[in-house]
């Protein structure tokens, strides 16, 4: 028996993983549906990267073919050395100028920044043990072939190290004779492509810079969003006075009037299902089975925990549990020991309910696709009835169930009808003697127009109803006769399930994921808002306290992070995928699924300009640092500049950047406005010099010193250490680096929010991890201060708050490149936390 002090008999609960299927639905299985639309997007994304591929292959190619006759010429012709060589072995010039012709078949060589002709390449170069005495090798290299530049290799017998250096005096390679060499480029590989990342002029040895955890750390600080629309009973409400309901990971307890939340994080997969013990402490949650992150699947799991301390329990006696494999295995469990008490397969059609009989504690009761199932538990053994629905209409669904103070079964279905069930004597005269009782339906009660979602019970018997087509709630008498009702604003959705506050007042919550908090005189305010489909599009003001997000279900909402509510929200006719700020604050560009963008006034709400881009998705906005330009990435693979003037209000074409063989996927401006970086979706970085017409830049040498207003691109020199080794190129969604420049966010493909500290240009980079998500994080964003960091889920439809801590004294990222690569020796790379 339970040690429990609220009951001395063992206490029973229960608790179902349950898919919503409404009347009007005909589609049974959406998780399904959604896998075959990953596994197109990724069959899809394999054709881009294979074309580009090719592209670059014959790219490569071409190069190849045009450049070998001009260096065997300049080898055959002698002008390779110069007369002033001293001492110099003839296989020493044989093998650089081998590896010199290696390196420019493979990739265009570095331009000197002062002379866009010129070009350079890394070599290495054999050991020149026994030649203490210095040597020196002047290369003329023609115009034809490397363009006007002189280079100078020279040769350190005592330290054995050859760099390569342009007369001009700047650096351009270092190579230790020995074996060891310092990288003036590096490459990494994504699915076998190499990316080559040219480092900085401020780093002098690229291996000994130290890769650290950041000093700050991220705390949960607030939650946006319900899980209304696929998952039922998830609502209650504690005598502490918090509702308790879940989205994504994370379980909600949400003080109504405090307006505080606390958290439950546990969970490490999407919570479907909650129930609260009848001691309304204890709550039990269940999460869905998913993968690991090899793919394999994992065991769905069950927490039972303390609402007051937020500590995990195992202290109810018994605990029913439905899960949503195809047999829906129903099974009860000793949660004091641990163990499974019975199991056996219920249906194989959807299961919505199941519940203990709270008067007779061996009964259990479940309903769903057309059936009522009434179960007894004796000896660790099931047996089962099935309701009889006789001369009624059998409904598709029965949706919901409790029980009356008289101990009678109410169900509400999708015919929108309520029946009563009670027990039948056995019928021995036409089934003999071996006839038992039936449970049968003994009263049918009209209440809604279309499905009732949800019964609730009150104290004295009393009954609340909610609709789903109708959206109404109607309150009931013990004998089921209509007492109140009242009809819940259409732009929320249907009544999902209802928790009673103090009789009077009342908690609803709705398919379009949002708590409502009224009674029937005064009607019903949201308290708890959320988008209601995939979202992607997230930006942060530049200097207030609001973000705005848009997302597949066509709204665009501005959010609060002082007040933790949503100010606004309109509708728009397509999906709104990406969205940037005016750094003047006045006005926010929305990039649709069309090509389409608007212009909004954030105080009228009113669109100020709007145009359309070609006819695919657009995939970025981003905003010059003087607000001067926007520029616009498309999936068309195009880049669109405008012009900007009327303060964000007028917009007209300035250029087009034409260059990229895939769709883009992020770009930044740089600190002067005048250049971009921009990343691709076959992983090209490329750089356009806007001033002079959107030009593309060839040589990305050019731009490695660059400075950049924001880093929002996940290709990068100063962003390749968020990359895991074996990456595919898609783990990782967005990142956004700090205004401080000390740390980057990464939103990565497997429900993790990371914090790495900036730069991170060595692969294997440590950083902070955070779990919450239950979908892959397509976005990360930062408020302006930097006090918080946004990360937005994809299918989870969950916006998370979390407050930045920490962080110490303010280094400049520059500093700590530079402070870095000084060191003379390498420490061990620290363990990711």
């Amino acid at each position: 028996e339970s040690k429990s002090s609220c009951s001395t008999y063992p206490i029973y609960h229960n608790l179902t993983c349950i898919n919503d299927v409404s009347a009007d639905s005909s589609a049974e299985f959406p998780d399904r549906a959604s896998m075959m639309e990953v596994r197109l997007q990724a069959q899809e994304d394999e054709i881009t990267l294979l074309k580009s591929s090719l592209a670059d292959a014959l790219r490569r190619i071409r190069l190849h073919d045009q450049l070998l006759p001009l260096l065997k010429q300049q080898l055959i012709a002698g002008r390779l050395i110069s007369h002033n060589i001293k001492t110099i072995d003839n296989s020493l010039v044989q093998h650089l100028w081998d590896a010199l012709e290696q390196a420019r078949s493979m990739e265009t060589p570095p331009h000197n920044p002062q002379d866009p002709q010129g070009s350079t390449a890394n070599v290495s170069v054999p050991d020149t043990t026994g030649h203490p005495q210095r040597s020196c090798v002047h290369a003329l290299m023609n115009q034809s072939c490397f363009g006007s530049m002189r280079g100078t290799c020279t040769i350190l017998g005592k330290s054995h190290r050859c760099w390569i250096r342009l007369e001009s005096g700047e650096f351009v390679g270092q190579v230790n004779t020995l074996g060891s060499l310092s990288w003036q480029s590096i490459k990494m590989f994504i699915r076998g492509r190499p990316i080559t990342m040219y480092i900085p002029s401020n780093i002098q040895n690229y291996e000994d810079l130290k890769m650290e955890p950041p000093s700050e750390r991220l705390e949960l600080d607030w939650v946006y969003g319900y899980r209304g629309r696929d998952c039922r009973a998830n609502l209650y409400f504690l005598p502490t006075g918090e509702a308790v309901y879940f989205i994504a990971c994370v379980i909600v307890l949400y003080h109504i009037n405090n307006r505080t939340q606390r958290h439950y994080r546990k969970h490490t997969d999407c919570v479907r299902c909650l129930t609260l013990h009848p001691d309304k402490v204890r709550v039990a949650s269940g999460q869905t089975a998913g993968v690991d992150k090899d793919g394999k699947p994992l065991q769905p799991c069950v927490h039972i925990w303390d609402s007051t301390s937020l500590v995990t329990l195992q202290q109810i006696a018994f605990l029913c549990v439905i899960d949503d494999s195809n047999e829906h295995m129903l099974s009860v469990w000793d949660c004091n020991k641990g163990t499974k008490h019975a199991e056996i397969k219920s249906t194989n059609e959807a299961v919505f309910a199941v519940e203990f009989n709270p008067s007779d504690s061996t009964n259990i009761i479940t309903c769903g696709k057309s059936h009522v199932y009434f179960w007894t538990l004796s000896a660790g053994q099931f047996t089962k009835k099935q309701g009889i629905f006789g001369k009624y209409k059998k409904p598709k669904f029965i949706q919901c169930f409790v029980f009356s103070l008289t101990g009678d079964v109410l169900t509400g279905d999708s015919e929108g009808n309520i029946l009563t069930w009670g027990k039948s004597a056995a019928d021995i005269k036409t089934l003999g003697k071996g006839a038992k009782e039936t449970f049968q339906i003994m009263r049918q009660t009209r209440a809604h127009e279309g499905s009732v979602f949800t019964l609730c019970t009150l104290q004295g018997g009393a009954l609340l109803s909610g609709g789903g087509k109708d959206r109404k709630i109607i309150r009931w008498s013990a004998d089921l006769a209509p007492e109140r009702e009242c009809e819940i604003p259409e732009k929320f959705g249907a009544v999902r399930t209802i928790a009673d506050v103090d009789g009077e007042e009342l908690l609803v919550g709705t398919t379009r994921n949002a708590v409502l908090r009224g009674t029937f005189s005064d009607g019903f305010v949201a308290i708890v808002q959320g988008h209601v489909d995939e979202m992607w599009g997230l930006a942060t003001h530049p200097s207030q306290n609001i973000f705005l997000t848009c997302g597949h279900d066509r709204q665009v909402c501005l959010w609060n992070t002082e007040e933790h509510k949503l100010d606004w929200c309109i509708s728009l006719e397509e999906y709104g995928l990406c969205a940037d700020f005016c750094p003047n604050g006045s006005v926010v560009s929305v990039g649709l699924s069309t090509g389409r963008w608007m212009v909004l006034d954030l105080l009228t709400r009113e669109v100020v300009s709007e145009s359309t881009d070609g006819n695919e998705q657009l995939s970025v906005m981003r905003y010059s640092p003087d607000g001067s330009f926007l520029a616009v990435g498309s999936h068309d693979n195009f880049i669109y500049i405008y012009n900007v003037t009327e303060s964000g209000r007028r917009y007209t074409r300035f250029g087009k950047c034409n260059g990229h063989s895939s769709f883009i996927t992020h770009l930044d401006w740089s600190k002067d406005g005048k250049y971009i970086m921009s990343n691709s979706g076959d992983y090209e970085i490329l750089y356009w010099d806007i001033a002079a017409g959107c030009k593309l830049l060839r040589n990305r040498f050019e731009s490695k010193d660059r400075e950049w207003a924001s880093y929002t691109c996940v290709l990068g020199f100063h962003v390749m250490g968020v990359w895991l080794e074996g990456s595919d190129g898609t783990d990782i969604n967005a990142l956004c680096r700090s205004h401080s420049e000390r740390v980057v966010a990464v939103a990565d493909d497997f429900c993790k929010v990371h914090l790495f500290q900036y730069p991170c240009p060595k692969p294997k980079a440590p950083s902070h991890k955070y779990e919450g998500h239950g979908s892959h994080v397509t976005n990360v964003c930062f408020t302006h201060s930097d006090s918080h960091l946004l990360s937005m889920g994809g299918k989870d439809m969950c916006i998370l708050q979390w407050k930045v801590i920490g962080g110490g004294g303010m280094v400049d990222s520059r500093e700590r490149l530079a402070s870095g690569s000084s060191t003379s020796t390498s420490s061990p790379e620290p363990a990711t936390s």
